[in-house]
């Protein structure tokens, strides 16, 4: 063997040796990938939050305030909210209103609809509803001050009595008015509204002698009536007779019937129930201003419950409308005829 070979072989040994003795190679550590930062969702609202919503009005009785009451639980209903109502126990019972809202924030009503029996001794009760987080919307009755609740849905009162005013300086055609008043009780909104548009549109200011006679009906017509009777003791030739609504209408006219004077007094009256307007139609009442009060309601719901879902309160006064009913149109005076008017009424027909 040559001494290259020999070299060769033993370089060959020597090389395979060292490899088997050399250590195994330490693997490279493994560096844990830095965590994705999480992404978390937004909290969608919850699709079943009960949605409370509280109707107090001024009487269960009066057929406005009943149609009121249905036209906010048939929104209720198809909105998925809860209603809770309550009212006053007569015309101007503050004390069962305030109860009722003290009440309804206790049940944790979200939203509260109220016509105010008392304008301003109200406005306490409303502050402490409003300052625990319950939006409130006047219906109908505005509050002194008017923005002593979030919202005020309503007709425009004024507007309404303007209208029967000037249809009754057109009806009376330059013959000489002796005028009565029926009103509600003092502190009432509505009927100060009522009362001071019809003195507008008849051309009158307050104190004018042609109106004779003043009473508070309290919007009822047994009331009405004992007002109507002694007013007609104080001056036998009254011959228009301003009513703050339908009921004290029906008992303006009964007392005018029992005297034989019914023929002789031109009868105007606001709110379109459908017993008022049906009284239009038979002549018991010459004209009415009608409104509607469902739709007030139903707006008021709808509100609540785009407060609770999105946390915007309404706001500001929003007119719900009225419309002069007669069958005995006067030119310049806008009016629908009774066909419209029971089409539109509320209450029973």
């Amino acid at each position: 063997m040559s001494k290259i070979l020999k070299f060769l072989m033993i370089f060959t040994i020597v090389a395979l040796m060292m490899t088997a003795c050399a250590p195994a190679a330490t693997p490279a550590p493994v560096v844990p990938a830095e965590p994705a930062a999480a992404t978390v969702a937004p909290a969608a609202p919850a699709a079943d939050v009960e949605i409370k919503v509280g109707l107090i009005t001024k009487t269960e009785t009066n057929p406005f305030f009943v149609k009121m009451k249905e036209g906010a639980a048939s929104e209720a209903a198809a909105k998925g909210a809860i209603l809770m109502t309550a009212a006053g126990a007569k015309d101007g019972d503050n004390e069962g209103q305030v109860t009722a809202l003290e009440n309804m924030v206790n049940a944790g009503v979200k939203g509260i609809m109220i016509t105010a029996n008392d304008a301003k001794a109200i406005i306490p009760a409303i502050k402490k509803a409003r300052d625990a987080g319950v939006m409130v919307i006047a219906l109908d009755s505005p509050l002194d001050p008017v923005d002593a609740t979030d919202a005020l849905f309503a007709t425009d009162n004024f507007k309404a009595g303007e209208l029967i005013g000037q249809y009754a300086a057109a009806a009376m055609k330059g013959k000489k008015a002796v005028i009565a008043t029926l009103d509600a009780q003092p502190g009432n909104p509505v009927s100060k509204l009522r009362h001071d548009g019809f003195l507008k549109g008849f051309g009158i200011a307050e104190g004018d002698p042609s109106v004779v006679c003043s009473g508070d009906s309290n919007g009822d017509q047994a009331t009405g009536q004992t007002v109507m009777e002694n007013c007609l003791s104080k001056n036998p030739d009254i011959n228009v007779v301003y009513n703050i609504n339908e009921p004290a209408a029906a008992g303006a006219y009964t007392a005018l019937k029992a005297a034989g004077k019914d023929m002789d007094a031109l009868i105007v009256a606001i709110d379109g129930g459908c017993p008022g307007v049906q009284n239009v139609v038979d002549g018991k009442i010459a004209a009415t201003s009608q409104q509607y009060p469902l739709k007030m309601a139903q707006m008021g719901v709808d509100a609540t419950v785009e407060y609770v879902k999105t946390g915007k309160k309404a706001s500001g006064y929003t007119d719900t409308g009225v419309t002069l009913i007669t069958d005995k149109p006067m030119p310049g005076v806008d009016s629908k005829d009774t066909k419209f008017g029971l089409d539109a009424c509320w209450g029973k027909k």
